[in-house]
């Protein structure tokens, strides 16, 4: 039932047109890891009470975040340039204060052949990549946002979960912020013994930084109940829940790298135990969440499309 089309490659992987052949191959581990979620977790699905479905779906996100650690750890390392791979990353859970933290904007390490410079403090000639062409689109939607929201530097998303609580979600940084948010990232790379000396700090870009544990903990709670409490098995009633549910645990993580690998499978394979069609994600669907807002980014193109 499920496949790789379910995955279509994200285009910040395509950074390298000599390395898309592994990118777009992981479209068939996640396909695979999300077929053995529908399988276990789907024969009893009915039979079992609420409860015992979310402890079904937190044993769900553990092996996900087992299954991405495997996956990295035998990986031959990150594409292109920048920090070498840390697979520990991806098992190693958030911590209070120092969040997860993505740079979007100009991102000259996404370019192919791309030399550093000192004077701008970033990666600069070389060719152009859907991966840099991406994430220059989000940092001006990230810059749009704000300036229409009057936010200044600084924009929280607001989320609003199922029981009508709001709480704060994913923070967007520029300008001064962003410049203080990068020198605190060097910072951390260089205690965990890394060269950080080019990193890009330059380019004008926006910072994402996670919510803080408790907030994402109600989150997460609130997104596998509402996923457990659905049992209609009828893609119209279940795709709502679905996603809303999806938006709630993008915004979620609970380690520093491999949360949107992690989350996709989770997706589909869930879908596919309520609706009992494979859904189609968006290849961009980690960013719309963050960047757009909740209001924004619930509802995907890509929903409409169940198969």
């Amino acid at each position: 039932m499920i496949t790789p089309e379910c995955f279509p490659t994200p285009h910040l992987a395509l950074r390298d047109p000599a390395q898309e052949h592994r990118v777009k191959q992981f479209a068939e581990e996640q396909a695979r890891f999300a077929e053995a979620i529908r399988v276990r977790i789907g024969a009893d699905w009915r039979d079992l009470s609420p409860s015992r479905r979310v402890e079904a779906l937190r044993y769900t996100l553990r092996m996900a975040t087992e299954w991405r650690y495997s996956l990295a750890a035998e990986s031959p390392g990150r594409l292109g340039v920048g920090i070498p791979l840390d697979v520990e990353r991806f098992r190693t859970r958030i911590r209070d204060g120092q969040p997860r933290i993505d740079r979007i904007g100009y991102s000259g390490r996404l370019r192919l052949g791309a030399r550093w410079d000192e004077a701008t403090r970033t990666y600069v000639g070389g060719e152009s990549t859907p991966a840099h062409e991406i994430m220059l689109r989000y940092g001006q939607a990230a810059h749009e946002r704000m300036d229409a929201a009057g936010a200044g530097d600084v924009l929280t998303n607001l989320v609003t979960l199922p029981n009508g609580r709001q709480v704060e979600g994913t923070t967007l940084m520029r300008g001064e912020q962003a410049q203080r948010i990068a020198a605190e990232l060097v910072a951390r790379v260089a205690a965990r013994g890394q060269d950080a000396s080019r990193m890009e700090t330059g380019g004008d870009p926006v910072y994402l930084a996670t919510a803080d544990e408790h907030a994402r903990a109600l989150m997460v709670n609130h997104a596998l109940a509402l996923l457990a409490a659905d049992t209609s098995l009828d893609p119209d009633h279940a795709l709502p829940a679905i996603q809303a549910a999806r938006y709630l645990l993008v915004e979620a993580p609970q380690m520093y790298k491999g949360h949107d690998a992690c989350l996709r499978p989770q997706i589909v394979g869930i879908g596919a135990i309520l609706t009992g069609r494979a859904l189609i994600l968006e290849q961009d669907m980690d960013l719309r969440c963050l960047v757009y807002g909740q209001a924004a980014a619930t509802e995907m193109p890509a929903d409409s499309v169940l198969r």
